[in-house]
């Protein structure tokens, strides 16, 4: 129990959280002046699953998981999980944008929509957000992210750095992990911007180098990969049985989060569609499957008197 009471601490991220939340209060207060009851609603229901990724964040940051993080690898691992998946789901899921962007006032609102979409000035910053939303450019820096930070010369640096550890390492972490979930969750006003067949192939991408990742720190190897981790003071667990556990905790999250995101995807699909052979039909690119109405044989109507009588005409 002395785990979860113990090493509490505060972060200055709180105050960033706190004003975050204010805003996003704000902006909901004054859409709420002009809006139906049905979308209040909505948007209450969002901002609920906004508040639980920022809560996510924070538990990640100011909890007795970051403490315990440098002393145990596989609390790290923890601690990296629910930067890069759970934060980012719930975040991109509760859809803030719109409440964010009314926090503003209506003037400065206006005149910094116009500078970003109208303005000749901002066609850099619009590329660049063209770029950063590219959907090839979102899996592959979630996954370079992913590898690049468990290279033990990188790691090690992060350890050593405090800067690099939480600007560097958590920030690309969870900014990775918000442009790679806009790719599979619709999060209003942006909407992933390909289909399910592309969504399905980039989880199961990513499931497959977590895979990878996990089964290179525990069966592949007999030494531990991170020096940092051993002759901790008061650690009596051996720094290969730390990775190891740490690899165990990523290889099942990953399936853990692989599984109902391919679900959803699924689901979504289905209702698009209208059936489960259709989807699948336009998953490999078939014709659509025929109904059993192709199969019947078509009625020829029979002839009527008026009919025959001008059939014995003609002849």
């Amino acid at each position: 129990m002395n785990y979860v009471i113990h090493h509490w601490s505060f972060d200055p991220f709180v105050v960033i959280v706190a004003i975050t939340v204010m805003a996003n209060e704000l902006g909901l207060y004054r859409l709420r002046q002009h809006s139906v009851l049905s979308r209040t609603k909505r948007r209450r229901r969002n901002s609920f699953v906004f508040y639980g990724g920022l809560a996510a964040l924070l538990v990640s940051i100011c909890s007795p998981i970051d403490y315990w993080s440098s002393s145990y690898f596989f609390v790290h691992m923890l601690e990296h999980v629910m930067i890069m998946f759970l934060a980012p789901v719930l975040i991109v899921a509760g859809a803030p944008w719109i409440p964010l962007m009314f926090a503003l006032p209506v003037k400065t609102r206006r005149k910094v929509g116009r500078f970003f979409y109208l303005s000749k000035k901002a066609r850099v910053f619009r590329a660049i957000g063209h770029l950063v939303r590219s959907p090839w450019v979102a899996i592959i820096s979630f996954n370079a992210a992913m590898l690049l930070w468990h290279v033990p010369a990188l790691f090690e640096l992060s350890e050593r750095n405090q800067a690099v550890h939480v600007w560097a390492m958590h920030g690309s972490f969870f900014v990775t992990g918000v442009l790679f979930w806009l790719q599979i969750i619709e999060s209003y006003p942006m909407k992933p911007l390909r289909g399910p067949t592309w969504q399905a192939g980039s989880i199961i991408a990513t499931n497959v180098i977590m895979t990878l990742l996990a089964m290179s720190m525990s069966i592949l190897t007999t030494t531990s990969w991170y020096s940092g981790y051993a002759r901790i003071p008061g650690v009596t667990l051996s720094p290969f049985a730390d990775q190891q556990i740490g690899a165990a905790i990523l290889w099942v999250c990953g399936d853990f989060w692989a599984l109902p995101a391919l679900i959803f995807i699924f689901r979504r699909a289905i209702a698009d569609e209208g059936s489960f052979s259709s989807v699948i039909d336009r998953l490999t690119g078939r014709a659509a499957t025929p109904t059993l109405e192709s199969f019947r044989p078509q009625r020829v109507p029979a002839s009527t008197p008026t009919d025959r009588l001008e059939g014995t005409s003609e002849n």
